[in-house]
C-alpha cells in the first residue's frame, strides 16, 4: 500500500507558512517553527517587537524609503526575524537536537520566495539553541535541508585571505 501524504518537511513548512500570516513586514514574511520529536516547539514570524508599532500599522518601512537593498542594514529594520522570535519562544533544553523549518513570501505578491535563508545573526542564534538542522522552502513542495553544524565549521564570519 503506498502512502500518499505529504512528506514530513512540506507538513511542517505548511505550517510555518501559515505562521507568516502573521508577519508585519511590508517587504517579505516569514514564518518559523521549531519541532523536536514530530511535537512543534515554537513558532515565530516577522515583526516589531512587542509593544512596538508595527510596519503595516505606520503603512511605511524605513529601509524601504532609504533604498536599502533586502537582505542588507537588517540593524535598520524594525522587525524581530522570525526565527529569532521562534527561539526566544522556546527553552533551549526543548530545542536541542530539534529543526527549525522556515518559509518566506514576498509581502506584495504573496511569491514563495526560493531564496529563503537565515541572515548571519539568525544562523548563530540557530546554532546557539541547539537545533540540527534547518529545513529552507525554495518553492511549492521544494526544500532545502541545511546541517547546522556546517555552518559552525564553515564559519562565515571569519574573514578569508584575500577576500
Amino acid at each position: 500500500m503506498q502512502d500518499n501524504r505529504t512528506s514530513k518537511e512540506n507538513y511542517y513548512l505548511g505550517i510555518a507558512d501559515s505562521v507568516l500570516a502573521r508577519s508585519t513586514c511590508l517587504r517579505r514574511k516569514y514564518g518559523a517553527i521549531i519541532v523536536r520529536n514530530d511535537e512543534i516547539i515554537s513558532t515565530g514570524y516577522n515583526g516589531a517587537p512587542r509593544g512596538r508599532q508595527n510596519c503595516s500599522v505606520l503603512g511605511r518601512c524605513t529601509r524601504e524609503d532609504m533604498g536599502i537593498p533586502s537582505g542588507q542594514r537588517y540593524e535598520l529594520c524594525r522587525s524581530v526575524h522570525a526565527e529569532a522570535n521562534a527561539i526566544i519562544s522556546a527553552a533551549r533544553r526543548d530545542m536541542l537536537g530539534g529543526t527549525l523549518y522556515l518559509v518566506g513570501r514576498d509581502a506584495k505578491t504573496n511569491e514563495l520566495l526560493g531564496d529563503t535563508m537565515p541572515c548571519s545573526m539568525c544562523k548563530r542564534l540557530i546554532i546557539n539553541a541547539g537545533i540540527t538542522q534547518v529545513v529552507v522552502s525554495t518553492g511549492e513542495g521544494s526544500y532545502d535541508v541545511i546541517h547546522v553544524r556546517d555552518w559552525v565549521f564553515n564559519d562565515d564570519s571569519v574573514p578569508r585571505p584575500g577576500i
